[in-house]
């Protein structure tokens, strides 16, 4: 979608980009020790994320991995935040929450997403108002987009209703957090 807007609006609006400080890992969660390791077998932290990833490829969810989960950790949530978004909040691309702990990854394509299934995780709205992965597709020249994949170890799962969006989420983790941990990959269109 975003693909069509001109490269010249996206060079436009290059400086503007929502910040890495306004993810849940930073404006919500801050004091919360950074003690989770996440990876992706497909992109390192900081690394490109490969197109099959994005709205350019099959947009399929990336696959990612977890160590380092404290002791009472009852459930996981992974929010997936766009902090170079042209917009006054990251863009979210995705909720998924309710994740057991004795589950270590998630492989590729296992959260639904445009025209995949996904293997029935329970996912929250992302920024479009659907309950899926939203594959990055930032506009054409405006630079490099971190999105910013972030987990959270709770002590309980967090009582929310069907598809909850960002906002509910963060109300239902907070007191409940006992550590986290992010990935970021980078993607942008030239």
């Amino acid at each position: 979608m975003l693909e069509k807007i001109p490269g010249a609006v996206g060079e436009a609006l290059s400086g503007l980009k929502a910040g890495r400080d306004k993810t849940a890992v930073h404006s919500d969660f801050s004091d919360i020790p950074d003690t989770v390791t996440l990876t992706s077998p497909a992109f390192a932290d900081g690394a490109d994320m490969p197109a099959r990833f994005t709205a350019d490829g099959a947009g399929v969810s990336p696959p990612l991995a977890w160590s380092g989960l404290p002791a009472g950790t009852t459930a996981l949530v992974i929010l997936v935040e766009d902090a170079g978004s042209p917009t006054p909040r990251p863009l979210v691309h995705l909720i998924a929450w309710a994740i057991p702990p004795e589950q270590a990854e998630l492989p590729e394509g296992a959260l639904a997403s445009p025209g995949h299934p996904g293997s029935g995780h329970a996912l929250g709205q992302n920024s479009f108002l659907r309950a899926e992965w939203l594959p990055p597709d930032p506009p054409t020249g405006h630079g490099p987009h971190d999105y910013v994949f972030q987990i959270f170890a709770l002590r309980q799962s967090p009582a929310l209703a069907e598809a909850p969006g960002r906002g509910a989420l963060i109300d239902a983790m907070r007191g409940h957090v006992l550590a986290k941990g992010t990935l970021t990959g980078v993607y942008y269109r030239s």
